[in-house]
């Protein structure tokens, strides 16, 4: 297979991105006076390797938690509208999986927004309107960290009290969103409340960038229990390349080993429910402190180079024997189903 080929089909089909922390990256640079930083730093990339939409999450770091959580949620919300206005002719935001179709024919990349954790609502369930309104189409309920949702599930081993599940306001939550029609992501969930989301959510859940527990063993990735119960709902799995999920040590995460991860995927809940969510850090690393990575089991980077990269990825689908309309729901057809 060559690079030409799966360049030509990475361009050819709607490619969506689950998961991506852009607009932490992008709301501090236009804090220090930046314009047009989408444009300028990842609008190339995204072209490159064929990207049409961008499910941006709005991460909240733990030193702003709790007070500062709304406040830097509507500022990452604002920023992003703000680099619209400035590339109108370049970026849109979308509300809708119809909305991805446009930014395909149109030639833009699209953004749609997603919480990672529901800190910025506090425990102001009418907030969640307002998200809506405001273009927000899938909870994260949990970073890895307990809220007033639920708790979350740790990169390592970490010492802690008694485990919880979804609370009763979470509860309240996913009843909510659900009625808004905002999709219920449980990647960074813990077992627990993995379960209890099982159990109340009527629509389809997602886990917008998780891989495979019995590949990686962290807590942060799903059991083929786990995998089985999403695709039941209805739901999309977003492969990950952050290298933390993709092998127990730098060796092992590979690119190689990722496509392993969806294999089992594929294996384990069919090709409908599985998608990109490859959440590349590299960008917003820049933003550790030396302190914070040094209680990081290992430094984690992207086993997929960056977004322009995306061709790489589909060579090595190509090699394994999927087919273009393997692709074409892998790469954005399934996620966009979710999101119509």
């Amino acid at each position: 297979m060559s690079i030409e080929l799966s360049t030509k089909i990475a361009h050819s089909k709607l490619v969506v991105d689950g998961h991506f922390d852009l607009l932490m990256d992008v709301q501090i640079q236009r804090e220090r006076g930046r314009t047009k930083v989408i444009e300028s730093d990842y609008y190339p990339r995204f072209v490159e390797g064929g990207v049409n939409v961008i499910v941006a999450s709005l991460f909240i770091e733990s030193s702003f938690l709790p007070e500062m959580a709304l406040r830097k949620a509507l500022s990452q919300i604002s920023s992003l509208y703000e680099e619209v206005n400035e590339s109108p002719d370049k970026l849109m935001i979308c509300y809708s999986g119809e909305d991805m179709n446009i930014a395909k024919q149109e030639n833009k990349i699209g953004f749609l927004l997603s919480l990672e954790g529901a800190e910025p609502i506090g425990t102001d369930l009418s907030l969640l309107r307002v998200f809506y309104e405001l273009g927000v189409r899938n909870l994260g309920l949990v970073w890895s960290r307990r809220n007033a949702v639920g708790d979350g599930s740790f990169f390592q081993p970490t010492k802690e009290g008694k485990k919880g599940g979804i609370s009763s306001f979470g509860v309240k939550v996913i009843e909510e969103a659900e009625k808004l029609g905002i999709v219920i992501d449980v990647s960074h969930l813990n077992d627990e409340g993995f379960w209890d989301v099982i159990e109340i959510a009527k629509n389809p859940v997602i886990a917008s960038h998780s891989n495979v527990r019995s590949i990686c063993q962290t807590m942060r990735n799903l059991t083929d229990e786990q995998i089985k119960a999403i695709a039941a709902t209805n739901g999309v799995i977003g492969v990950n390349a952050a290298s933390m999920l993709v092998g127990d040590d730098d060796q092992s995460s590979t690119m190689e080993q990722l496509l392993d991860h969806l294999d089992h995927l594929i294996k384990v809940a069919g090709i409908q429910h599985v998608g990109l969510g490859l959440d590349l850090c590299e960008d917003v690393m820049k933003y550790v402190s030396l302190d914070e990575l040094a209680s990081f089991p290992r430094k984690p980077f992207d086993v997929v180079p960056g977004h322009r990269s995306i061709p790489i990825f589909v060579e090595g689908l190509l090699k394994r024997g999927y087919t273009e309309d393997d692709l074409e729901a892998l790469l954005g057809k399934n996620f966009q189903r979710i999101f119509n």
